[in-house]
């Protein structure tokens, strides 16, 4: 009998540690510790109305954007939480100006982490999914050392808080995809090896920015809604990055957050936001850009640096580099 208590998300862990032959063990602690935190996120996204936990702090936070209660409740609970597994020094949060050291770390810790605390927060009281992002590298112990090449990463992954809570993440290997199960209160593997369909039929993109867009992504979104493409795509936009992403990388099409006339460098977060997600979908099969070349060709100029944001299945972008070549 397959019991689900062999899949669960720290066996899977453990059982990649033994196989490293160099592993040490801090790694599995800090995704152990991740996956903690985010078991907490959950119960919190589930509770915030019990809570008081919904509206606006009144601040806004490193990237300029209206901090929710919930944001600020969830930056310090994947601080504490991650702080206490000690084995890495800084880590980068949405909702912190500078990089953080992480006072209970390890000061010979292996690795540095950035993470989006809660990605589609402003939705938070509308029942809409919202998640929570994050990245690692090994710490190099210089200064800049978050602004690094996609060939630096070592693990990147996200959750959906939705009508099931799901992480998803991928250390190198394959992509992996896990459900928690609230009567275990464990991870169990549901996913273990997720690959990207080849296209899809929909297309994802906030149109309410359309009258921004430039005259090249005008006219490849106004090509998928006719028959131009062949049958007109039908429109999925949930305005959750990780919502949206995860329906793409499992279902097929395209999502788009694309640069604007009166926003020229974006609004996704490069390192946390864009990084991690491209790491995902591009091991999965998918392809990125930022409008003008892949995501993980680009590196970082600073923490909190913006960028626009295309991913899709390999026929709907082929379909938008051609568009944005012409």
């Amino acid at each position: 009998m397959d019991l689900p208590i062999q899949r669960t998300l720290a066996r899977v862990i453990r059982q990649d540690e033994k196989e490293a032959q160099v592993a040490t063990g801090e790694f599995s602690e800090l995704m152990l510790a991740i996956c903690y935190g985010i078991k907490v996120l959950s119960q919190m996204v589930q509770t915030a109305g019990f809570k008081g936990l919904y509206g606006y702090t009144g601040e806004t936070n490193a990237s300029g954007d209206k901090t929710q209660k919930l944001d600020e409740e969830s930056h310090v609970v994947l601080e504490q939480v991650l702080g206490s597994a000690g084995c890495f020094g800084h880590m980068v949060s949405e909702e912190r100006d500078e990089v953080l050291p992480v006072t209970r770390g390890s000061k010979s810790g292996k690795y540095v982490v950035a993470f989006d605390p809660l990605d589609g927060s402003s939705n938070i009281g509308t029942n809409i999914p919202v998640g929570t992002i994050f990245i690692i590298f090994k710490r190099l112990g210089i200064e800049n050392e978050f602004l690094r090449p996609a060939s630096d990463i070592v693990a990147a992954g996200y959750s959906v808080y939705g009508a099931q809570t799901s992480l998803v993440f991928c250390a190198g290997g394959p992509v992996r995809g896990f459900t928690l199960d609230t009567s275990l209160g464990e991870f169990v593997m549901t996913e273990p090896d997720i690959k990207a369909p080849e296209s899809g039929n929909t297309y994802s993109v906030n149109e309410g920015n359309g009258w921004d867009w430039e005259a090249n992504v005008q006219s490849y979104v106004n090509s998928l809604k006719t028959h131009e493409r062949g049958k007109p795509y039908s429109g999925r936009y949930v305005g959750s990055l990780v919502a949206d992403f995860d329906r793409t990388l499992k279902k097929g099409g395209i999502f788009m957050h694309p640069a604007t006339k009166s926003k020229p460098t974006g609004k996704l977060r490069l390192l946390y936001e864009a990084m991690p997600v491209s790491y995902i979908a591009e091991k999965a099969g998918l392809l990125t850009s930022n409008g003008k070349q892949s995501i993980l060709s680009l590196t970082p100029s600073s923490i909190h640096e913006r960028t626009g944001f295309i991913v899709g299945t390999k026929k709907e972008m082929e379909w938008f580099n051609q568009a944005m070549a012409s």
